[in-house]
């Protein structure tokens, strides 16, 4: 994408009035080195890879918006901790000025205590344990909703799902993965059910392994409730035997809703079960087609990959790009890549013209950005589409699925 085209874009649509105060400065003598730490194999690599597809477009749409050259230094974190924490201390020795990631609140969480104890900026791409900004961090920076904030976001779109299809479930069965995500989250549908006063109940919790191979006692154990629907908090793999299982067992349900996890608007969930994937529904943070910086963002992604849609990695590709974005945008400020600099700089940020759903990138004293917001993406056609809010609806919601059957 060249720069008369992107800056088209921009002035037609309104959102250079909101970088019109950066003073944009494109010579650069020193390139930003940015730290990618991603789970691009492992247990949850293809989710890493969907978030790699963010970082490598980065460059390019960030040079033509802001003039910075950045240079990626990527490291895979192999879907584990240790790992992460390791790949984290290599890549601070090799000279990044600051690191982004990775995705998964265990990995962020290990990384953070190297960025605080080495003196290099982190900025969490994705990751909703709450704890991770709770420890006092000077180093660490989070553009994502924790927990608490994903799961009543979440929990408000399925009141707004079944106003919208003027359904009434009253009871459902909590499956959740038993990782730190998971148990975030868990925590977090406990305390914000009671208050938010939600026409149905929990009739049962069960978690379970996220490596899980096999989830026939599990489902079978739900199925047992006879309750109306699933709420589920998954990940990639596990969404996908649980599907199967569910059409094992002939679990005869509504539908299944997740109030803000993974896995079931991933693309290799459509191209793992194909029509089985339709209908599923998943509350989610995700990013405003409408946009500009979105519609920026989408042509310079087809470009890098003509045989893909942003669609499928709207959240993976949004949220990693908006945290480099936020590193570029603290160095151009800055103008120097000094640690205490460049970690001041990002605590100053404020950056309006975003390309994810919420108010601006702006964060508190602890680290971290606050309003956030979450669309309720269904999947219809094998690919995922805005149904709520109203304003950014691409369809109408279909609940319960077409299949279900009154008892």
């Amino acid at each position: 994408m060249n720069r008369r085209r992107f800056n088209k874009i921009l002035l037609g649509s309104g959102i250079a009035a909101a970088w019109a105060p950066f003073n944009i400065v494109r010579a650069q003598s020193t390139k930003l080195k940015v730290g990618v730490l991603l789970p691009k194999s492992g247990l949850q690599g293809l989710i890493g890879q969907s978030c790699q597809k963010g970082a490598d477009l980065a460059p390019v749409v960030i040079k033509d918006l802001l003039g910075v050259d950045i240079e990626l230094m990527n490291a895979d974190t192999e879907s584990h901790v240790d790992t992460a924490r390791t790949r984290a201390e290599r890549l601070v020795q090799e000279g990044v000025h600051c690191l982004v990631g990775p995705f998964d609140s265990g990995a962020a969480a290990a990384i953070a205590q190297v960025a605080e104890q080495r003196g290099v900026p982190f900025v969490i791409n994705i990751a909703a344990a709450p704890q991770i900004t709770e420890q006092g961090y000077k180093f660490v920076f989070r553009n994502f909703p924790i927990a608490s904030e994903l799961v009543r976001n979440g929990l408000a779109l399925i009141d707004d799902l079944f106003r919208a299809t003027n359904t009434s479930p009253r009871t459902a069965v909590f499956m959740h993965v038993n990782d730190t995500f998971g148990e975030a989250n868990a925590k977090a549908i406990k305390a914000l059910l009671p208050q938010l006063k939600l026409p149905f109940k929990l009739v049962e919790t069960i978690s379970y392994d996220p490596a899980a191979k096999d989830l026939t006692v599990e489902v079978a154990k739900a199925k047992a409730t006879k309750a109306d629907f699933l709420l589920l908090v998954s990940r990639l793999n596990d969404a996908i035997v649980l599907r199967r299982e569910i059409v094992k067992q002939r679990w005869n349900l509504m539908g299944i809703i997740s109030p803000g996890s993974p896995g079931m608007y991933e693309n290799q969930f459509y191209r793992a079960l194909g029509k089985l994937s339709d209908h599923c529904i998943t509350n989610v943070p995700w990013h405003e087609p409408k946009a500009p910086l979105s519609k920026a963002v989408d042509e310079a992604f087809r470009k890098q990959n003509p045989k893909d849609q942003l669609r499928f990695h709207a959240l993976n590709v949004g949220y990693t790009f908006e945290a480099i974005l936020i590193v570029a945008d603290a160095y151009r400020r800055t103008k120097s890549t000094d640690s205490k600099s460049l970690t001041e700089a990002i605590r100053q940020t404020e950056i309006k013209g975003r390309m994810m759903l919420g108010g601006p990138i702006r964060f508190n004293a602890k680290g971290q950005v606050e309003g956030n917001l979450s669309a309720c993406i269904q999947n219809q056609g094998q690919k995922p589409v805005v149904v709520l809010p109203a304003a950014a609806a691409e369809a109408k919601p279909v609940f319960p699925w077409p299949q279900y059957k009154r008892a």
